[in-house]
């Protein structure tokens, strides 16, 4: 019979797809997790992963993690809606994200009008962040770039243009627009590969057979801000952070594409038991008001 235990390990290294890595991040050894999924290919009677080469859930595989994510998600659903029960409280809310720089200001007030809830925020790219919805590992999800909406329900927060943020003493810091064109051969200062940051960059300067040279990547968006003001490059920045900024060393200029946007998109499993704390989360997170920075009553 399938251990708990056994399903957890295989759902690591269905993610990993790496025996070591995966040992390494359950603090097992290596043989020990190889046991444990050579047993559940036995019980099961077919092989969960491609061993030629490098290690590759097969397709047996997706469909069985699938399942498991399904129904671990479930069992944790439960636990938490009785720890909810009997403590006749809110309960816990997690919330995952790529950013939280968007969020401090509904977060805040959920904070200020719930001050009793734990508020779990879980650092995540958008290409978990399905999985992590419909094995309920999170409550919530805020993306800047579509992920795949099988199983899921969203609303869309908000839809912005991205511009560029260039140090007061650049050649183009006294432009009105640039084109992606112009921008060729600039030193970019960016985030990671995966973050909608650097998502959106590739895809524009590839829909041109352009390459964009990147001379920093950082996923701190405070980090960038500071790199772009102090001249080690320029970077593309998001209306809203340009609103919530309160250093003036950089300009921020449009970019004539209309491509260069961003949609700011709340997710949430469409079958989730949804505990009393994320329900509240997800009203305040949908009625905050983008435009002007506040909660809705102050519209």
């Amino acid at each position: 019979m399938m251990e708990l235990n056994s399903l957890k390990q295989f759902l690591v290294v269905a993610r990993l797809e790496h025996l070591s890595r995966a040992a390494d991040e359950l603090h097992i050894a290596q043989p020990s997790l190889s046991r444990t999924i050579a047993r559940l290919e036995s019980e099961l009677g077919t092989p969960l992963f491609d061993r030629s080469g490098r290690l590759r859930l097969n397709d047996a595989g997706k469909l069985f993690r699938d399942h498991v994510e399904r129904s671990l998600g479930e069992l944790e659903a439960g636990r938490r809606a009785v720890a909810e029960a009997a403590s006749e409280g809110l309960g816990t809310v997690r919330l995952a994200s790529e950013t939280f720089l968007t969020l401090t200001g509904p977060l805040a007030a959920y904070k200020r009008a719930h001050p009793s809830v734990e508020i779990e925020l879980h650092w995540s790219p958008a290409e978990d962040m399905a999985r992590r919805l419909r094995a309920q590992d999170v409550d919530l999800c805020i993306a800047s770039q579509p992920i795949p909406a099988e199983g899921l329900e969203s609303t869309r927060l908000f839809d912005e243009a991205v511009g560029v943020g260039v140090p007061l003493d650049h050649p183009l810091a006294g432009r009105t627009s640039v084109t992606i064109d112009e921008l060729a051969g600039q030193p970019f200062v960016t985030a990671r590969k995966g973050h909608w940051l650097r998502q959106l960059l590739d895809r524009l300067f590839a829909a041109r057979d352009l390459t964009p040279k990147i001379v920093c990547e950082s996923d701190e968006h405070s980090a960038i801000a500071d790199l772009i003001s102090a001249g080690l490059g320029i970077g593309l920045v998001p209306a809203f952070a340009r609103r919530s900024a309160t250093r003036a060393s950089a300009t921020w200029i449009p970019i004539d594409s209309p491509d260069c946007r961003r949609t700011v998109t709340l997710y949430w499993g469409a079958d989730s038991h949804l505990s009393t704390a994320a329900r509240l989360m997800r009203a305040t997170i949908t009625s905050w008001n983008w435009i002007t920075g506040e909660p809705p009553e102050k519209r």
